[in-house]
């Protein structure tokens, strides 16, 4: 008995545009309408009521991968799905990724599907600024990293050079 070809290998991935901040609306109804979908996810920080927290979002905003198979799967639902803009094309033909970058990036994601990206790394002398707490708004100079996710500043104030430790990921380049 033979079995049947893997159809699977035929089927290739493609990139969709979502409407701005409804990639998660995309994702859900081209999955309910049975496509396979891959929409890759990342920690960040945000703000909020001017504070920042921790959040997870889209690693490529307002984009979202599909899998489909060319002559079979029917692609015109795709552009009336509540929260797709358009399938990208490049001319006429459909934006078409390379399988292996897919695998790569659901190869570096941790098991619940979710990117960790490297934090902000500063240069000894490098200007910051402090985007939260006490400090909030001042300039200083980044000395090096201290304990976990902390960092050494050198502070101007009064005309006397401070050192302070604040989070790492209260900090931005200046």
């Amino acid at each position: 008995m033979q079995t049947p070809p893997d159809t699977s290998s035929y089927k290739h991935w493609y990139l969709i545009h979502s409407k701005p901040r409804e990639e998660e609306v995309a994702r859900t109804n081209l999955e309910r309408q049975g496509y396979t979908v891959y929409l890759p996810l990342c920690k960040l920080l945000r703000r909020r009521l001017g504070r920042r927290i921790h959040a997870v979002g889209p690693l490529f905003p307002r984009y979202l991968f599909i899998r489909l198979e060319s002559g079979i799967d029917d692609w015109r639902p795709i552009r009336s799905t509540k929260g797709v803009a358009t399938l990208v094309r490049f001319g006429m033909e459909p934006a078409r990724v390379p399988r292996t970058l897919i695998e790569t990036l659901m190869a570096r994601a941790d098991p619940a599907g979710v990117h960790v990206l490297p934090g902000k790394e500063f240069k000894p002398g490098a200007p910051v600024r402090i985007m939260e707490g006490v400090m909030h708004d001042y300039d200083a100079i980044f000395l090096a990293r201290s304990a976990h996710d902390r960092v050494i500043l050198l502070l101007d104030i009064i005309g006397k050079q401070v050192r302070i430790e604040v989070e790492a990921a209260h900090i931005e380049a200046r």
